[in-house]
């Protein structure tokens, strides 16, 4: 009992102190207000899926046929439209959260990072920060790349102050990441970001899901953004063979013209069959479920910055954004109903 009591103080103090780091914050000012959301993340939702049988290949969806289309209903089961900062509850972490078991991304970090703050196998060139993180020292340094204002999340990233380059491993820029692995996963249902994706040389906004237990593959690419590829979107899944161990992926990209200045939905309806992927609600490719897709995923928002994987992103350089915001006006998940 006495640690229980204690956990729960541990906790309660957290809390308080991330509240009083987050007041402190205001470095950054906050994006106008989201545009109207006619859809909304509405607690019941239907969606339209293709029937016809699908080939070892994704594919998109063009023109479809209602005739040729089933209704998908589905219940919401996790939602937040940030009226609030993100990292006042327990619904999300700042940094990978789990026993990864990546070989090849090393999510865990390594030369040049610490311990669950960027992939270096992507190349990245930012740390992911929060409040609470100190990097090289041993106290909180106070950096808060998470403003919410008028029930818009900006995820902001910077390039990083030279004074604390060394205390940052000399990464170039600091940003943010929310995950709710070990938080929230599921297994199967839809999973939706609405969204404006940002651009610039280096700029690398992206909405995603991993195995909840930690495994690589599977992924879910439900959004990349290709920064110097303003309203270039980017939608993926990724799967390994298991004779060969070889990681296959097969997506495509959809042009969205003012993806930079409009909100718009992007999400993924997991079936047991299918993966659907939708744009403001309306499928535009899907792919038969590849091997390995097993566990509950979990979620991930990010913006990065510098890619070596990811082509029409780039490294940055002079010409990137000192400052750039991903804004998020919700991210919602739900779950498909039982016939």
């Amino acid at each position: 009992m006495n640690d229980l009591l204690s956990s729960r103080s541990e906790r309660r103090t957290e809390r308080l102190m991330l509240c009083a780091l987050v007041a402190m914050g205001g470095l950054f000012a906050g994006p106008a207000f989201a545009q109207a959301d006619v859809a909304g993340a509405t607690a019941k939702l239907t969606l339209q899926v293709a029937t016809a049988m699908l080939g070892e290949r994704c594919r998109r969806v063009d023109a479809p046929n209602p005739a040729s289309f089933a209704s998908v209903a589905l219940h919401r089961t996790f939602h937040d439209d940030f009226d609030t900062h993100p990292l006042l509850d327990e619904r999300w972490a700042p940094y990978y959260a789990g026993g990864a078991a990546w070989p090849e991304a090393r999510y865990w970090g390594g030369e040049g990072s610490d311990f669950r703050r960027k992939t270096s196998y992507n190349g990245e060139q930012q740390i992911y920060v929060d409040p609470r993180y100190g990097g090289r020292e041993t106290t909180p340094l106070g950096l808060d790349p998470f403003k919410v204002k008028d029930g818009v999340l900006s995820i902001v990233a910077s390039r990083t102050p030279p004074a604390l380059k060394t205390v940052l491993f000399n990464n170039e820029y600091i940003s943010g990441i929310l995950t709710t692995q070990s938080r929230f996963a599921q297994k199967y249902g839809y999973f939706e970001i609405r969204a404006k994706i940002p651009v610039g040389t280096g700029v690398w906004p992206a909405f995603w899901m991993l195995a909840d237990d930690g495994g690589w593959p599977p992924e879910v690419d439900i959004m990349e953004g290709r920064g110097q590829r303003p309203g270039d979107i980017v939608m993926t899944t990724h799967w390994r063979i298991p004779e060969t161990q070889r990681v296959e992926r097969c997506g495509f990209d959809f042009i969205v013209p003012d993806a930079p200045t409009a909100f718009h939905d992007y999400g993924v309806l997991w079936q047991p069959d299918r993966i659907t992927y939708f744009i403001d609600r309306q499928p535009v490719s899907e792919i038969k479920v590849p091997v390995g897709f097993h566990e509950p995923m979990y979620m991930i928002v990010n913006l990065a910055m510098g890619s070596k994987t990811l082509e029409g992103v780039g490294f940055v350089d002079g010409e990137s954004p000192n400052i750039v915001a991903f804004e998020i006006d919700r991210i919602s998940a739900y779950q498909i109903d039982e016939r």
